[in-house]
């Protein structure tokens, strides 16, 4: 795997500039009040400076309310006029908080965040231990406000009693269900932030103003009901990433000095340490095997659908089931440090980083809430002062916008969409860096595909053997098995494996000598023989017009070409490519399935590079090239108008990555390099997940903009439906929560198997 994969593209927007840390695992659990804020949610890391000053330290904090963008913008808006704070970064997943600063002490901050409602707990640096569930909330109040709301709608419609008496039963529906809600709306004001808390607020206090008893408590439950179900739902898009956290076991089995095998918890076990895994056993930690041989289902890594064998040398990572048999092995990272543990974070961390849509909401909310508000205010005061209108129902109207215009559907849709595609990508093994490349995907029209270790294996391997002289079938693999045994090159190694594989003798050769760039020579049993390519036999005069009619034949279908030679002449040929993977061709008709064009580039020479795309049937094919060749291919495609991905796992194709919509890094299990720099890190060698990729990158497009019309649409019906004067508050409330339930469930949808 290359180390310069990198994803930074002229021009784009990119919002996970800093390097992947390890993962702490802070469980979470419970609920906050539901995502709904008058702003979309900011990037996991918001500079308030150039650069951090050099006494600088980084403080972290727990504070279990901050689980959406609206506790996330009040805590933004009131650290960043604390002086000394230079730089936020948010993990609302964890609910956890760093702080950049340099204050002689962190009690400004807890006060800080203490005045907005919230209690921030200092965490050690390295603090693994889970976050505590929040304590449940009793049930009764919010059953009494309920209670309460129906029976001051009966009393009320009925006449069974005074005015007072439905007054005060609907005071104390509202201050038991809604009490939260008034004393978050309240903070949000006071910090000049239009969220859902404050216009809630706004629109129940106004409804009491002008007498509305039964509709103001009716309207306060079911918002709180519907700000539990729309948290619950939430915790689901939250789960699908968190529960990644639940695959590694607490404890592994490790060899101690004395010889004798003890359980540890796996966040003790250091490098080097040497543990076993019994069948049916999760895999606690990366390693590398030792002894034994097992299969294992890798799929919470690799999304691979069958397990894979291992045996010594082989990887194995944490999270991984082992199936078959006993497995010892070497650990080679740290529990925080695991590849499970990194694509956790890096998970959480795309999910910091905004989707065009995303930005384009968080704009459109900084203007539509506002808006709306200063509406709000002109129907409740125009009418009546200008056009000789009742106050009354006017100032009712007025009430009813502020409920049903509030961007909650709008504000919630993205993030929703955004957690659940990536979280959906990850169970396919497929590791999405940012929704702006889950969202872009889509938009690919062409992709370019290096050859070798993407369509190919990249390892060569013997594919023809011909014997040239009937007098040396028998001995001509043995003898040139020996030879090429002798050579570092992949090609003449190719040739000793299938002389080992078929179980062929081997020879001892005498005055060995290499000969740069056309083969090898040696003397066996003493005679002389030569092992090369087709410019060794025109040296030595052995080529005749029959032999270059075979070797033009094969070199064609992208073979490389080694002969075997005595002194009278060729004795043997043999054949070597890389052959293409399986996958490949599955992978290439899916892509022509979806419309995207493919484009080969590899510094391969031409003929193999024409073999090879018409194995699998690429659409067109460049050999020859060098990394620069192939990034001024990239641009040729960009001046023709197409938008292009590319496909690699090389240095050479490092500049094409970057210079790519968006770059995919094949095979990147458990190489840190690939899975923190590539845009798409495909966490194993099959090269079926791009289309994969790609199929959700349109699905997840497609769920955006149906969520963004949904709202938008059903919203302006019911703001007509307003000034007609037929909507109610609790039918406001209703439409509010209907579409944004709608919006969420809708973007759960990408969480299906």
């Amino acid at each position: 795997m290359s180390d310069s994969l990198h994803s930074h593209k002229p021009g784009a927007e990119h919002e996970h500039s800093h390097k992947l840390k390890p993962v702490q695992k802070h469980g979470h659990g419970g609920h906050g009040d539901a995502c709904c804020s008058s702003k979309a949610a900011a990037p996991a890391l918001v500079k308030l400076s150039e650069s951090p000053t050099p006494g600088a330290r980084l403080s972290s904090f727990r504070i279990e309310a901050m689980d959406c963008p609206t506790e996330q913008t009040l805590i933004q808006n009131k650290l960043s006029k604390l002086t000394g704070v230079q730089q936020l970064e948010f993990n609302l997943i964890n609910r956890v908080l760093g702080v950049t600063h340099d204050l002689p002490c962190i009690e400004p901050i807890v006060e800080a965040i203490k005045s907005l409602g919230m209690q921030a707990e200092p965490m050690d640096q390295g603090d693994e231990t889970p976050a505590p569930a929040p304590r449940k909330k009793p049930w009764w109040p919010l059953a009494l406000s309920g209670v309460g709301a129906l029976l001051a709608e009966v009393i009320h419609f009925t006449g069974f009693a005074p005015n007072w008496v439905v007054a005060v039963i609907a005071l104390v529906s509202i201050l038991s269900g809604g009490l939260g809600t008034y004393k978050k709306g309240w903070i949000a004001l006071k910090n000049r932030n239009l969220n859902i808390n404050a216009l809630m607020s706004i629109a129940v206090t106004g409804a009491v103003l002008i007498g509305q008893w039964p509709e103001a408590a009716m309207v306060m439950f079911l918002f709180t009901v519907a700000e539990l179900i729309e948290a619950r739902s939430l915790d689901r898009a939250r789960n699908a990433i968190s529960g990644l956290m639940q695959m590694t076991p607490d404890t592994a089995t490790v060899l101690q000095a004395d010889g004798v095998w003890l359980e540890q918890d796996v966040k003790n076990i250091g490098l080097g340490a040497r543990v076993r895994v019994r069948p049916g056993e999760r895999i606690g930690l990366d390693g590398e095997v030792l002894s034994g041989r097992s299969t294992i289902d890798q799929a919470p890594i690799t999304g691979e659908s069958l397990p894979v064998e291992k045996t010594v040398g082989d990887k194995v990572f944490a999270g991984t089931i082992n199936q078959a048999g006993s497995l010892e092995y070497e650990v080679t990272a740290a529990a925080d440090n695991s590849t499970l543990a990194r694509i956790i974070h890096a998970v959480e961390q795309a999910q910091g980083a905004r989707a065009p849509t995303q930005r384009f909401v968080d704009s459109f909310s900084k203007i539509y809430t506002p808006a709306v508000f200063v509406l709000a205010l002109a129907v409740a005061v125009i009418p009546p002062l200008f056009m000789g209108e009742l106050w009354f129902d006017w100032i009712y109207r007025a009430l009813v916008l502020l409920v049903v215009a509030c961007p909650c559907a709008l504000v919630i849709s993205t993030p929703v969409t955004i957690v659940s595609g990536l979280a959906a990508a990850a169970r396919k093994g497929i590791l999405v860096k940012g929704g702006v490349y889950l969202e872009g995907g889509y938009k690919l029209d062409y992709l370019a595909l290096d050859k070798t270790g993407t369509i190919t294996h990249g390892k060569p391997v013997q594919t023809d053997y011909l014997s040239l002289d009937p007098t040396a079938d028998d001995s001509a693999p043995a003898i040139a098995a020996a030879l090429a045994g002798r050579s570092d090159h992949p090609v003449s190694l190719a040739i000793a494996k299938a002389a080992v594989d078929n179980q062929a003798a081997t020879l001892i050769v005498d005055n060995f000598e290499a000969l740069g760039g056309r083969g090898v020579r040696g003397e066996i049993n003493g005679q002389l023989y030569h092992l090369g390519n087709h410019r060794l036999v025109e040296d030595l005069g052995l080529c005749s017009p029959a032999l270059e009619e075979k070797l033009f034949a094969l070199e064609k279908q992208g073979k490389s070409v080694v002969l075997l030679l005595d002194s009278s002449g060729p004795l043997a040929l043999f054949a070597v490519a890389d052959t293409v993977k399986e996958s490949s061709r599955e992978a290439i008709r899916q892509l022509h399935d979806l419309g995207i064009k493919t484009l080969m580039l590899t510094g391969d020479n031409v003929h193999t590079a024409q073999a090879i795309a018409a194995q699998v049937g690429i659409d067109e094919a460049k050999g020859d090239l060098l990394p620069g060749d192939k990034l001024q291919a990239i641009e040729t495609l960009y001046a023709q108008g197409h938008r292009v991905g590319m496909v690699g796992d090389g240095i050479n194709d490092a500049p094409a990555l970057a210079r790519s919509e968006i770059g995919f890094a094949m095979a990147a299990a458990g190489t840190d390099t690939a899975i923190e720099t590539a845009d798409v890190a495909l966490m194993d060698d099959d090269l079926r997940k791009v289309p994969a990729f790609i199929r959700l990158s349109r699905q997840t497009s497609s769920i955006l903009k149906q969520n963004i019309a949904l709202a938008l649409v059903i919203k302006a019906i019911f703001l007509g439906v307003t000034f007609a004067g037929i909507a109610t508050m609790w039918m406001a409330v209703f439409a509010d929560m209907g579409v944004s339930l709608l919006v969420v469930f809708n973007g759960l949808r990408l969480l299906r198997k």
